[in-house]
């Protein structure tokens, strides 16, 4: 009987049961609550349902040396967190998005990469604002690229310059990736009067079939002379473009485009959400790092927005830009330009402006990569 007793006794401290405690069911909350607003709400379901099922795998409570954990040496979540550790998924993953990505619309209209560009001053904006909390200069610029709202970027970038901080980082920009449709529409109509909210573009103009190949080609030199560190990133996007664009490799470009950023967005999701593990996890910096990361959102829409406004003074009549694709500059493709287009709709419902909005929706892919690659240079 003492040895049954004593049996039970061992089984039970192995439970999670006997190992848990208040934080682990706070994280628990945060993935069931990930896995109800992608699936119910269907926000980003393909991000927040492998991220919400790895915060529940994270925090199962564990009792010490049963090397399952992901931060546990040598156990298989560990093996697959090293996509994410030491950076690998992420260049696979701008591999897809530039197989699945038509330029066209930008490259009809070039100074949409304008737009792009000035949308990135969320991700200096929140560098700044972390400065002045205490941040180090590294920390700072791992947390100020979730003003990109582009995951696989900040991923990137925080496993070079705060590691210790990625699943924060990682969780926070695809929080607000999902959360495009709700954060961005105020602000576009708060800066927006109701005549420029029905301004009618162009048609973008036929784009032909070299222009789309020598696009990848010469955006690659370009972007990568000037940012040699963000070759992993904007090497992969022009190459995955190119082998959708140059028509004589088309089963390249479906895997690319298909399976394998499929399988590369399970584990990406499910170990980043995986490495959210309570006593990791929970500390005052992460909620310091979301509330910076949603104010490098906010600049990062407010930016893009204001710059059409601007740009509209030297335009023409009949060339001006409606400001409401401004805030698709941000990288979340192609959530941002959806939510220009939802929002023209509301005042005019014939006006649709969502081959306009790709065209910085795109640009802000690109210009994520820079600003990635730039904060690499200087402070990695």
């Amino acid at each position: 009987m003492e040895n049954i007793l004593s049996n039970l006794q061992q089984f039970w401290q192995f439970t999670g049961f006997a190992n848990c405690n208040g934080q682990y069911l706070i994280m628990i909350f945060f993935g069931l609550l990930f896995l109800y607003l992608g699936i119910k709400k269907e926000w980003e379901p393909m991000l927040l349902v492998p991220i919400g099922f790895g915060i529940l795998i994270g925090n199962i409570p564990l009792f010490q040396g049963l090397k399952v954990s992901v931060y546990e040496e040598g156990s298989v979540l560990n093996i697959l967190y090293q996509g994410v550790k030491q950076g690998f998924y992420p260049p696979l993953i701008f591999l897809g998005i530039g197989a699945m990505t038509d330029f066209s619309a930008l490259i009809s209209n070039p100074k949409l990469l304008l737009i792009g560009a000035a949308a990135q001053f969320g991700i200096f904006g929140a560098y700044a604002i972390s400065l002045a909390f205490g941040f180090d200069p590294a920390q700072a610029g791992a947390i100020g690229i979730i003003g990109g709202a582009d995951g696989p970027t900040a991923i990137f970038l925080s496993s070079r310059l705060a590691p210790d901080m990625m699943g924060a980082i990682a969780v926070s920009a695809y929080s607000y990736m999902a959360l495009v449709p709700v954060i961005q529409p105020p602000i576009m109509r708060l800066l927006t009067t109701k005549k420029e909210r029905l301004i009618r573009m162009k048609p973008p103009r036929p784009v032909s079939p070299v222009e789309k190949k020598l696009f990848p080609i010469i955006g690659f030199l370009l972007t990568a002379f000037i940012v040699p560190s963000g070759i992993p990133l904007l090497g992969m996007l022009f190459f995955g473009n190119l082998i959708k664009e140059s028509g004589v490799t088309k089963r390249l470009a479906n895997t690319a485009s298909g399976p394998l950023i499929d399988v590369v967005t399970i584990l990406i999701g499910l170990t980043v959400g995986a490495s959210t593990q309570a006593d990791q996890f929970l500390q005052w910096r992460s909620v310091w790092i979301f509330i910076i990361g949603a104010c490098s959102f906010v600049i990062a829409t407010f930016t893009g927005v204001l710059f059409v406004k601007i740009f509209n003074l030297f335009l023409k009549e009949g060339n001006k830009i409606n400001p409401l694709i401004g805030n698709a500059g941000v990288s979340a493709v192609p959530d941002a330009a959806r939510v220009s287009n939802n929002v023209g709709r509301e005042y005019d419902p014939s006006n649709f402006l969502l081959t306009h909005a790709m065209g910085p929706n795109v640009a802000g892919v690109i210009g994520s990569a820079v600003a990635a690659g730039m904060l690499l240079g200087f402070l990695g």
